[in-house]
């Protein structure tokens, strides 16, 4: 969110003319209100090198309606300081006015966390909400229930495949990975 917003006066004295501050300084990101008091304008934002820097101006040209407010926002990325030019244009150059602007360092807040003693004590669990705690506990102590799981599906998919299929090759395929599952099966127990 913008803290500071730069005001800019169009065609209040006479047309497409501009009232802006010689000077504007913030300490982030800000907005340029620019406030028409005339008939419909263009007006052009357009920030120096140096500001460009660490700011950057969400569009060059705007279009501004007659009697209406518009805000433009400045982003201003990363940390440092920078101080430049930002040019202000109306009616396509008929009026322009330059803006000396100076971003200085966010004033750094201090925040405090205090620790008491209950910290140091152990706090108790609360049970899983979720309702897979057990299913998580009881695969993580018996893996030998995953690979039999993980085979018995493997097994299932070869086997319709054979069936669909009805050629040697893929009921050979269904018959190696019996195998394999029945490998897996017997090293798993005998894991235990």
């Amino acid at each position: 969110m913008p803290g500071d917003t730069l005001p800019v006066h169009v065609s209040r004295d006479s047309l497409h003319a501009l009232e802006v501050p010689d000077a504007f300084e913030t300490d982030g990101s800000f907005d340029i209100g620019v406030v028409n008091h005339g008939g419909s304008v263009h007006v052009h934002i357009h920030l120096d090198d140096d500001l460009s820097e660490i700011a950057t101006v969400e569009a060059g040209n705007h279009f501004v309606d007659s009697e209406s407010k518009r805000a433009v926002h400045v982003s201003v990325q990363g940390a440092g300081e920078a101080t430049g030019t930002l040019k202000i244009a109306s009616a396509y150059g008929a009026e322009t006015r330059y803006v000396t602007v100076r971003i200085t360092e966010p004033d750094e807040e201090e925040s405090t966390v205090e620790v008491d003693e209950s910290l140091s004590q152990p706090q108790p669990r609360e049970p899983d909400a979720g309702g897979n705690g057990a299913a998580t506990a009881a695969l993580a102590a018996s893996p030998q229930l995953v690979v039999l799981a993980l085979g018995v599906l493997a097994l299932g998919v070869a086997a319709a495949l054979a069936l669909l299929v009805d050629e040697v090759v893929v009921v050979a395929g269904a018959l190696a990975v019996l195998v394999g599952v029945l490998a897996a099966v017997y090293i798993a127990l005998a894991g235990e």
